[in-house]
Order: structure tokens, then sequence, then C-alpha cells
């Protein structure tokens, strides 16, 4: 990228490289401002192949799925390289054509791609086949020796997990389980919620403990306030009682007085 961006003046160069920094900084937490930061360095230096990516990273990172795609394919023309052929085939399944991003699977950029490239092509491809409904060919298009390997890549745990998922959505929720099992043995930074998953499958509930404890101040309080209910109810009834009790003993005395007048 710094060498991409010395063909610019010297402080034009600079504010570009700014903005892409904050791009990057923001992208994951705040996808709206890293968008911004991406216009702006579009901007300053349109013609600059990493500023045309960034932007279309910054695109797709808010379901700007046209401009995200028109980005890479102008970033692909100024750079000859195919990386950013499986996030362009997942900008035509977030357009609704999936199909287009399965043409692109079979593609012969396909074959130039590295390692890594060419296993997120056959999760974009698993993800269209998902969109038209073929769950058994996605669950087939994930079936690969990536998959079966027992070494944990940086993309072993999503491949695992989307394995798991489509099985799932299949209705193979044996199978489903076990792979999920293996996602979260490969999960190492908790990119997928593959735990989550897993204990749902397991019958596990999780309950947030501040709710709980809050739940349970409010049922003390209830006990208490229907204990003082009580409690003055009964008073009131002691009450009740002793004042009755002073009137019969007045009436009594009074009797007693007449009866001495009478004497």
């Amino acid at each position: 990228m710094r060498q991409e961006l010395q063909s610019l003046p010297k402080t034009l160069a600079e504010d570009v490289a700014k903005n892409l920094v904050m791009v990057a900084r923001l992208i994951d937490e705040d996808p709206e401002g890293a968008y911004g930061y991406s216009k702006v360095a579009l901007r300053l230096a349109s013609r600059v192949a990493a500023v045309r990516e960034a932007a279309g990273f910054a695109a797709y990172a808010n379901q700007k799925y046209s401009e995200a795609l028109a980005e890479f394919r102008a970033a692909r023309r100024m750079t000859g390289t195919v990386e950013l052929w499986p996030v362009m085939a997942d900008c035509e399944r977030g357009l609704g054509r999936p199909e287009k991003a399965v043409d692109m699977a079979g593609a012969p950029e396909v074959n130039k791609l590295d390692k890594t490239g060419q296993v997120e092509m056959r999760l974009v491809a698993a993800g269209a086949r998902r969109d038209m409904d073929q769950l058994d060919a996605a669950i087939v298009t994930l079936q690969s020796p990536e998959l079966a390997s027992n070494a944990v890549q940086p993309w072993t745990a999503r491949l695992r997990y989307a394995y798991a998922d489509a099985l799932l959505a299949a209705g193979r929720e044996g199978e489903a389980r076990e792979w999920f099992a293996k996602a979260v043995e490969a999960d190492r930074d908790g990119s997928t919620d593959a735990s989550d998953r897993l204990a749902e499958l397991d019958g596990v509930e999780f309950v947030d403990a501040l709710d709980e404890n809050e739940a349970a101040e409010g049922e003390v309080v209830v006990e208490v306030q229907g204990d003082a209910v009580e409690a003055d109810q009964a008073d009131q009834d002691d009450e009740r009682e002793e004042d009755v009790e002073d009137v019969e003993d007045d009436e009594d005395d009074e009797d007693d007085d007449e009866v001495g007048d009478d004497r």
C-alpha cells in the first residue's frame, strides 16, 4: 500500500494513508465510520488500487454490495490479481444473484487463488447453494480435504461451522452437533458462535446473571412487602379486638353502676 501511495505527492499520500488507517481501525466496530473515511480517501486518490479496495471493503461492511462490487472490479482491473474474486462473488449473493456466485466458483480464476482464497470461494459457493435452497449441494460443496484435515488454519473454524450449519439446516442434527464441536476446537479467537450453537443443541439455556439477581431481589421485596402487609393486617385485627374488649368492659362498668344506684 505504501508503494502504491508513493505515486502521490508526499502531503497527499500522508492524508490518504491516515484515512486508510482509520478505515482499517473502524471497519469491524464502526462500519459506517469506516465507510466515511473510505469516501474521503477515494475522493483524494481514486486512481490508487489500494484505495479502491479499501473503499470496496468499507461498502461491503455496510451491505452496499453494488458499490462494493464496483470498487472491487476497479481494484482488480488496476492490479490484475484475482484475490478479490471470492468477495466479489459474495457481493453477487448480496445482490440476490446466487447463481452468478456459483458460476464464479467454477471460473478459471479460482485455480489462481491461494489456499485461503479457495476456501473462501468454497464458503461463498456453499452459501449461494443455500440461497437457492440446494442444501444437499451446499453440504457437498463444503466437503473437501481442508474440511477433513485435523490441522487448524485461520479458516478452519469458519469452514467447520458452515458445514455444521448446513447439516443442521438439512435436518442432520447428530452430524451437525459433531461438527459444531469440531468448530469450537478450532475457534481459538472466538470468530464464530459455535459454542453457543453447540450448547443450544445440548439443551443448555444461558441466563443473564444480572437479570437473575434483579429478579431475585424483586422476589425478596415482594415477600417482604407481603409480610409487612400481613403484619399490618394482624396489628389492625389486634387493635380491633382490644377496642371491642374495652367497649365491653365499659358497658359492664356502666351496668354495675346502674345496679348500685338501684340498690
